[in-house]
This record gives C-alpha cells, sequence and structure tokens, in this order.
C-alpha cells in the first residue's frame, strides 16, 4: 500500500535503520479502529515479516491515546456507508463467512508476534477493546503513567476477538485475566506493571525516548540470536522439558554456525 493509502484508513508506517514505527494515526478519534485498518495492518505486517532488514517494529498512536478501540461507527448497520467495510456488515454474513471474516481481521494482530523481530507497544492515554488487544499483540508494552487499559468488550455484549485474550492469560494468569475480561474494568499503569502486563511506566515526555533506548537495546546483538531467542521463548510454556530442550539444543547449533561463520570473514 501507498503512504498515501495508508493515510486514507489511518496508519502511517516509518522504516528508520532497523526500527519500523507504525503510528495508528486517528487522533481526533482517539485512534479508534476500522476493518479497513485491520486489512491495511495485515498487509503491513507483510512486509515488514519479509523484510530482513527490521528487527523492531515499534507501535504507537498519534495524540493522546494509544486507541480507544473500534470506532463504534462501525457497530450501527444504520451509518453504514456504500462501499466501507463496517463491523455490522457481519450480520448479513453466514457463520462461515462470518468466522472468515473475522479470521482476516485477526491477521491485523498476529503479524506482531512473528520472530522475525521483537514488537513494542508505546501506550499512553487510552488503550480500550481492540486498542487493548493491538498492545497485547505486541512483545513488550511500555505506558505512560496516564495509561488506561480496558477489555471494554463484555460491556457491549460481545467478547475479545481480536487474539487479546492468549497474551492476557499469559500475562497474568487465568484468574486476573477473566476478571479484567469480564468486568470490563479499567486497569490503570501502575497496576498493569505490578500484575506483569507492561514493562514499565514512564512519565508521557519519556515515552519516546525511552522505546527508542528500549529498541537500541534490543538490536544491538546479532539479528539471528534476538530471532531465535523469541522463537524459544515463544514455545517454552506449552512445550515438554523434553522437547524445549531439543529446540534449544538446534537453535544453539544455527547460532554457534552463524557466529563461526562471522568470525571467519
Amino acid at each position: 500500500m501507498t503512504p498515501e493509502e495508508l493515510a486514507a484508513v489511518g496508519l502511517v508506517v516509518e522504516v528508520e535503520g532497523a526500527v519500523a514505527t507504525v503510528t495508528l494515526d486517528r487522533p481526533e478519534v482517539r485512534n479508534a479502529q476500522t476493518p479497513a485498518m485491520w486489512r491495511a495492518l495485515t498487509t503491513i505486517g507483510e512486509r515488514l515479516v519479509a523484510d530482513d532488514d527490521v528487527r523492531v517494529v515499534v507501535v504507537r498512536g498519534a495524540g493522546t491515546s494509544f486507541s480507544a478501540g473500534l470506532d463504534r461507527a462501525m457497530l450501527d448497520p444504520t451509518s453504514s456507508t456504500e462501499g466501507v467495510e463496517s463491523v455490522a456488515d457481519l450480520l448479513s454474513r453466514s457463520e462461515e463467512e462470518m468466522s472468515a471474516t473475522i479470521d482476516d481481521y485477526q491477521r491485523g494482530f498476529t503479524w506482531l508476534r512473528d520472530p522475525s523481530f521483537v514488537s513494542i507497544a508505546a501506550v499512553q492515554g487510552y488503550a480500550v477493546g481492540a486498542g487493548f488487544q493491538l498492545a497485547l499483540s505486541c512483545d513488550l508494552r511500555v505506558l505512560t503513567d496516564d495509561a488506561q487499559l480496558c477489555m471494554k468488550e463484555t460491556a457491549l455484549g460481545l467478547v475479545p476477538d481480536l487474539t487479546g485474550t492468549k497474551p492476557l492469560v499469559e500475562a497474568v494468569g487465568y484468574s486476573r485475566a477473566l476478571e479484567i475480561c469480564a468486568t470490563a474494568r479499567m486497569v490503570g499503569a501502575e497496576e498493569a506493571v505490578r500484575i506483569g502486563i507492561a514493562l514499565t511506566v514512564v512519565p508521557t515526555d519519556q515515552l519516546a525516548a525511552t522505546v527508542a533506548h528500549l529498541a537500541g537495546s534490543l538490536t544491538a546483538p546479532m539479528p539471528g540470536a534476538v530471532r531465535e531467542t523469541k522463537a524459544l521463548v515463544q514455545t517454552a510454556a506449552a512445550s515438554s522439558l523434553e522437547d524445549q530442550r531439543r529446540l534449544e539444543r538446534e537453535a544453539q547449533g544455527r547460532r554457534f554456525r552463524e557466529v563461526a561463520s562471522t568470525m571467519q570473514q
């Protein structure tokens, strides 16, 4: 997609060296999300995953909020605009078609977990619903002290369906994740760090510098070492000890060979 096409759906992508920054750029509606944005995020992800030079992806929101979640207009069948895809369109589809469409939407989130890079959510202000799930799709989260996180879906009679439940459970455990999702309450920045959702909390004016420093630290080691490590950490919880030991051995063999090859050059 061209920069103009991305701008039309409220996204900006910038690549500087090994760091790509994806900005949700609809500050007038607190970066509320739309199906068109999710489809564009999928396209962005395909491009960045294929770019071997990109080692860190930062996701941020323009203005004072990360993302207030789904654009509520997308839920109203009476406010749909011809030619503009709406979540309300799902009501006219079969169960199979609805599932396939939601699967397409989810792909706008899942690429952030690819081992090709480490993804960082730079969160200030509200990260609600789809916004919270987008932040949870990233490997790491840095919050400003005014950040407010909320899984709002149940308050609307819905469920989180943009891949946020698994990383939330992995971060805070089943009981706390259920409580956060079922009550749709706000989780403040300090609590988010305390229960394992976020790495750290910083003042708003320090967010960019903190994320830049973290990105620099992640790009300092050899690319293959970080990629292999992310892949190992991703499999650790679900793997048996024997399987994880095997994966570690195989990864280390690849690393030894690459390091040796580099030293001989």
